[in-house]
């Protein structure tokens, strides 16, 4: 290489600016015996799984991905998903409370994960009810994960609607890895008490794992206005993984998972007539945190006929269920007809009569007998001093999920493989407060995804998926990549691709009305009533649409230990809805808008045995027909790592985490991790601690989000054996 470089250097002056994975390209392209040696494969290439269903090298991928491996992931030091996810450029990270993480690719005004599909070996963890991902109630701990696939972009293609950003792809650890038995404990600030046990263990055409884990912490310390955050989280998890091998070319694959624990909340309710009452309305409670409980299962048949041809089927059943669940209290007012009636009609009207104010021009006479009604309503309770009613509430939903899928990989020949499948998922949801009652629907899908390998430079690939949901209609997704190999290692690459967001059911179908039960004086002799609020959706909402065109190199200098990707990108999504439900009402469209342009980079490179760096980047254009869309999109952020193997069982890892704004918040923190792995006889004893160093003095994405200081640390220990 030294010989290379006089050569190289005179024929193409490199200018600062322009990025080091060009400036190799550019390089190599000018010099044939600079790209012999340059773009030589030394070493096998990774194989990514989650882009289209095939088994890819990453430079023939159509598209950008991130691999988070078991190294990665056990030098982050992190204790969620949502952490890790720090680690993927694009990926905006926040938080509504400590049980509450938001994950969103290049973000919107959304705080769940509503337009990205994740997965959990290949099962779906994304509620099709309010369209969310529960990160902190996700059924599979980190020890058992041993890798995570990010697909940075659209890809309804490969996993239907609600992929319209990307997919996280969470791949277990195979039982036949986990042999033996594994112990760990973390203790640290902030109440961090984890712990995880599994034992795997094999009889001659099976492997097994069983593991237990949980995870506590308090959460944010206080509020801005100093107040205790109740937002801690207490989780117990099992899961049971189990390989069966039929015979040569058949396996059976299933799972079992459950999670039980609580997400505390704050008590938030405020009364409405409190004025209305002598001496005011005391709180009816303060606790209304929520109790989850989560169950799935799923099994998988793969018949590999031959080694150009392969078979699966998979079916997999989820149950969510969420308790939540508090005392509360109003004036006997809250539960009039006629206050409800006249709240229907006109909520701004019905909040000049709770002020009492003239009533405007323009009120029908249904509306003015209707307040005229409630102020003598509001009149009479407070010359009655009638006192304040008190009763049960809830958001109490439960939400189901069905999932049967075919897929077939062919490989026509040694240059055409051939990808098709088809699916059917059952959604269901339970909710008297959400809904109303039970909802539910039916989606069928067919899709398929075509490579061809026109020569050993070339590949060109296609891709479509057919979707029909009865709520929403029938949708058509297709993509077109262009992939240019200098060697099987190093890609060009030039991706067109559309996606869509189906509305989820409360968007469509909401009707957020609360009963409250074991009222307490009672009310015209009932125990129960209907609070006079009620919010409800319009329905006839269509998909939401993005179109994506994308430009990338990806490659892997094996001589250098250095791996690439760079994306360029435009992003367009239109028919957004971006309206969020009040207490006023929820009048949800598709008027709004959104654009993505910008660019991205990641770059893993592993100096020696001992060393390794990693470095991503993400500059992000965006605007908005809503400001909200803009909250938690950061323009730049990144991290950076070295991760080093020291003698004598030592390790460490120093990852600096940097984004300028999330919902206008600057977040930098730097995460240090010193681990000591001792032998003993035939086990394995691992220490390790991790300190995070705010580097800021911000909140954390929401003003109420705050520590008592800057610092957390948390110790653990590790037994395998």
């Amino acid at each position: 290489m030294r010989a290379l470089l006089p050569p190289m250097i005179a024929v193409v002056p490199l200018h600062p600016s322009l990025p080091f994975s060009f400036a190799l390209l550019a390089l190599a392209t000018t010099h044939p015996a600079a790209a012999e040696d340059l773009f030589a494969d030394g070493e096998s290439v990774p194989q990514i799984l989650t882009a289209t269903r095939l088994k890819q090298s990453p430079a023939a991928v159509p598209g950008s991905v991130t691999l988070l491996d078991r190294q990665l992931i056990e030098s982050s030091g992190a204790r969620s998903v949502p952490e890790l996810m720090r680690l993927v450029p694009g990926m905006m990270v926040g938080y509504l409370s400590g049980n509450q993480g938001m994950v969103n690719y290049h973000g919107s005004s959304v705080s769940e994960a509503r337009r990205m599909q994740v997965l959990i070996d290949g099962r779906s963890v994304y509620r099709a009810g309010l369209a969310t991902v529960d990160w902190a109630d996700i059924p599979v701990a980190l020890e058992d994960i041993d890798r995570i696939e990010v697909f940075r972009g659209p890809n309804t293609v490969s996993y239907g609607a609600n992929a319209l950003m990307g997919v996280i792809n969470i791949i277990t650890r195979s039982p036949s890895e986990s042999i033996g038995t594994r112990l760990k404990v973390t203790r640290g600030k902030r109440g961090v008490n984890d712990w995880y046990a599994s034992q795997g263990f094999n009889w001659q055409d099976g492997d097994m794992r069983l593991s237990l884990s949980g995870l506590r912490d308090d959460g944010f310390d206080h509020d801005d206005e100093g107040n205790d955050f109740r937002d801690s989280t207490r989780a117990n998890r099992f899961n049971l993984s189990t390989t069966h091998r039929l015979d040569a070319q058949q396996t059976l694959d299933w799972q079992l998972a459950a999670k039980e624990g609580t997400n505390q909340r704050p008590y938030n309710y405020e009364p409405v007539f409190d004025r209305l009452i002598p001496g005011g309305i005391a709180p009816g409670d303060n606790n209304s945190d929520v109790v989850a409980r989560d169950y799935a299962g799923s099994m998988r048949w793969t018949f590999d006929m031959n080694p150009r041809h392969s078979l699966y089927v998979q079916g997999a059943a989820q149950h969510w269920d969420r308790n939540q669940e508090w005392v509360a209290c109003d004036a006997a007012l809250a539960f009039s007809p006629q206050l409800a009636e006249l709240w229907s009609l006109n909520p701004v009207l019905t909040k000049r009569v709770f002020r009492l104010r003239p009533l405007p021009a323009g009120t029908t006479p249904r509306e003015a007998e209707l307040a005229q009604q409630v102020l003598q309503q509001m009149q009479e309770q407070v010359t009655t001093q009638q006192p304040a009613v008190c009763g049960d509430v809830n958001q109490n939903i439960r939400e189901t999920r069905y999932d049967l899928e075919l897929q077939d990989t062919y490989s026509v020949t040694d240059s055409l493989r051939l990808l098709s499948g088809a699916g059917y998922r059952r959604e269901e949801v339970a909710s008297e407060t959400y809904f109303g009652g039970k909802l539910n629907n039916d989606i069928l899908r067919t899709f398929a995804h075509l490579e061809w390998t026109i020569d050993p430079h070339w590949i060109l690939q296609g891709g479509a998926m057919l979707e029909n949901d009865r709520n929403s209609g029938e949708s058509l997704t297709p993509r077109l990549a262009v992939n240019y190999l200098i060697t099987p290692s190093h890609g060009l690459r030039a991706v067109y691709s559309e996606a869509v967001r189906t509305p989820d059911m409360a968007e469509n179908n909401l009707d957020l009305r609360y009963e409250v039960s074991n009222l307490s004086p009672s009310v015209n002799g009932q125990n129960s009533a209907y609070y006079f609020s009620r919010v409800t959706g319009t329905g006839g909402l269509k998909e939401e649409h993005m179109r994506s065109r994308e430009l990338g190199y990806n490659g892997l200098f094996s001589n250098l230990g250095l791996s690439i990707d760079l994306k360029l990108f435009r992003e367009d999504v239109s028919d957004m809805i971006s309206e969020a439900f009040t207490s006023d009402g929820y009048t949800p469209s598709n008027a709004n808008s959104m654009s993505f342009q910008g660019a991205e980079l990641q770059a893993d490179w592993r100096l020696s045995a001992s060393d390794r760096v990693r470095l991503t980047y993400a500059y992000v254009d965006q605007t908005a027909t809503e400001d909200r869309d803009l909250r938690l999109s950061a323009r730049n952020s990144g991290s950076a790592a070295w991760m080093r193997e020291w003698a004598h069982g030592w390790s460490s890892s120093v990852i600096y985490y940097g984004a300028d704004a999330l919902n206008e918040r600057r977040f930098e923190r730097l995460d240090l991790r010193l681990a000591k792995r001792v032998r003993l006889g035939s086990a394995n004893l691992q220490i390790a601690g991790v300190l995070q160093q705010r580097l800021d003095d911000e909140a954390l994405t929401w003003k109420e989000n705050l520590y008592d200081d800057r610092q957390q640390f948390y110790l653990s220990a590790e037994l395998g054996f």
